[in-house]
């Protein structure tokens, strides 16, 4: 027979449960790292970082708790996980979108801006929620500004590339990111068709030249908009 039935603490009845599946679950198969992070991940964004712990995460991805610890050593390297994953994502995309190829600083421009169009690219979400987690982590809180300034001297560079003098394209880098940290900590609801739309407009703003209708089609190829699609009013 493969059922045991268990009695609950305080008066919780009692259940059937799988003595196989409970082996399975204790010397089989214990899932991954990227497994565990992926549901760790799920969990951050979901209720912030007190959410994210190793009882209810085991229970979500239906693991023993010791399984857990054949990945990580604690907690706190779990957590350790979700931050270099951030890294690894928003901040590594983002410079390297200031850095891809473009023949004029609107065409950089909009080549940063797929960040804030594409979430494998840029994932808004989990970055809402370091930042919320940093509020009350004094050493999250110092790596965040850390990794702020990295990305603002990346932006800076993309403007200097085009000849922007130091100080202005400071700058201009400084507005391009506390507008989009801005939609981010806002939490600001904007349908994704009206945000393409304002794209040409955030771009002149951002670097005082508007893209060519040639830097703009690419764009909107990219992001599968149709050519004849109306421009913002």
């Amino acid at each position: 027979m493969c059922q045991v039935f268990l009695r609950l603490p305080l008066g919780g009845g009692v259940i059937r449960v799988c003595a196989m599946e409970q082996v399975q679950n204790e010397r089989g198969w214990r899932g991954s790292a990227e497994l565990w992070l992926d549901e760790a991940y799920q969990m951050l964004v979901e209720g912030g970082v007190e959410a994210v712990k190793v009882m209810p995460l085991a229970a979500r991805l239906g693991l023993s708790r010791t399984s857990f610890y054949w990945h990580f050593a604690d907690r706190e390297a779990l957590l350790a996980g979700l931050v270099a994953r951030w890294q690894s994502r928003n901040t590594a995309n983002l410079i390297a979108r200031t850095q891809a190829q473009a023949g004029s600083i609107a065409e950089a421009m909009l080549n940063v801006t797929d960040c804030w169009i594409t979430p494998s690219l840029f994932d808004s979400r989990m970055e809402f929620a370091i930042r919320t987690w940093a509020l009350t982590d004094a050493g999250l809180a110092e790596v965040l500004k850390g990794v702020d300034e990295i990305r603002i001297q990346a932006l800076t560079a993309m403007f200097e590339t085009f000849s922007y003098p130091p100080q202005e394209a400071r700058l201009r880098a400084q507005t391009v990111y506390m507008t989009q940290v801005g939609y981010i900590s806002m939490r600001t609801e904007e349908p994704l068709d009206l945000r393409l739309q304002r794209i040409p407009d955030y771009v002149l703003i951002f670097t005082g030249q508007a893209p060519s209708p040639a830097e703009l089609a690419a764009f909107r190829a990219r992001h599968a908009v149709r050519p004849d699609a109306p421009t913002a009013p």
